[in-house]
């Protein structure tokens, strides 16, 4: 049987490590638009090509970091992959990031 560590026992830094991990795997603007496009629902390369205007080796490669940093996960389409976000979480940051910086 796993044991959740109380807040009492575990690291005091291990989540601020965590959410510095996280926004680090956000610092690029073309990661926040990845994931802004996410927001909506999942995405073939090709439909995020076309969204953010950039090249597919360019978006393929900022995939592969958001998915090492768990915030994307893919899933097989026919021929295709799409892309979807892990959970809603990250697309509130990203949102709300974006929103303040409109502000």
């Amino acid at each position: 049987m796993t044991m959740i560590p109380s807040p009492a026992t575990e690291d005091p830094l291990e989540s601020l490590r965590s959410a510095s991990d996280l926004l680090r795997a956000l610092a690029s603007p073309v990661r926040v638009g990845i994931v802004r496009e996410l927001a909506e629902g999942g995405k073939c390369v090709h439909e995020l090509v076309d969204a953010l205007g950039i090249s597919q080796p360019l978006v393929s490669q900022h995939l592969r970091v958001l998915r090492t940093s768990r915030i994307v996960t893919v899933r097989r389409r026919a021929r295709e992959a799409e892309y979807s976000l892990v959970d809603d979480h990250v697309a509130h940051i990203v949102l709300d990031a974006i929103r303040h910086a409109r502000e």
